[in-house]
């Protein structure tokens, strides 16, 4: 995944995410940078993170508004027509819980028994396990050896997007968690969400994803 989603995927980790902040003026974590977020205008576009840097978890929390439907933007995280657009990667699932997830990006799939739907409550909720870091998925995206073998290391962690109706815009909530507060995924993933949500947002509201990012 070399792009925007690389990072999120790259931790997504290597792809669309990659990108750093496409746009979305996302904050670094803390309680001064929680209250900083806390005055962002929601209208205003921009995304913010309200994991702390003192969570155990390592939970990377990020949130934005987006001027759409609920049903709409559940579409746009798992119909593949749309994916490929903002991330880079499709999704081979049914999208129920307990079903396995076949992740394909950069022209390779990673298949596991572990990648799976924990929870899909249409327009509303959607979680599911990450995918397996494999040599071959580190190769499609650009993955050096040391990173890759850092990545290999650590334990498996989950993404939980929260969908809310927000007047005539929709709160959506990206949570991820399991994850090593220390690590090269959590790093990753700070890099690569932000990046990958905005483009995701862009996308919904222009009908354009943003260009990504040169690493």
């Amino acid at each position: 995944m070399d792009s925007n989603a690389s990072n999120a995927s790259n931790a997504s980790t290597g792809s669309n995410a990659s990108s750093a902040d496409r746009g979305a003026s996302a904050t670094t974590d803390g309680n001064a940078a929680t209250d900083r977020n806390a005055a962002t205008d929601p209208k205003g576009g921009t995304g913010r993170v309200t994991g702390s840097a003192g969570d155990d978890s390592g939970a990377f929390v990020y949130t934005t508004y987006i001027r759409t439907t609920p049903d709409e933007l559940w579409k746009a995280l798992t119909d593949p027509v749309f994916t490929r657009r903002y991330w880079g990667v499709a999704f081979e699932t049914d999208w129920t819980p307990g079903s396995a997830m076949v992740w394909e990006e950069g022209g390779r799939t990673t298949s596991d028994p572990a990648q799976v739907v924990l929870a899909a409550h249409p327009g509303r909720l959607l979680s599911y396990t990450w995918h397996t870091f494999t040599p071959e998925w580190a190769q499609a995206v650009g993955i050096g050896e040391d990173v890759y073998a850092r990545l290999a290391q650590e334990g498996r962690s989950k993404v939980t997007y929260r969908i809310e109706p927000a007047g005539d815009m929709v709160k959506l909530t990206v949570v991820h968690d399991d994850l090593d507060p220390d690590g090269t995924i959590r790093r990753l993933v700070a890099e690569g969400w932000p990046a990958l949500i905005s483009s995701l947002k862009s996308l919904l509201e222009t009908g354009e994803e943003l260009p990504e990012v040169p690493r």
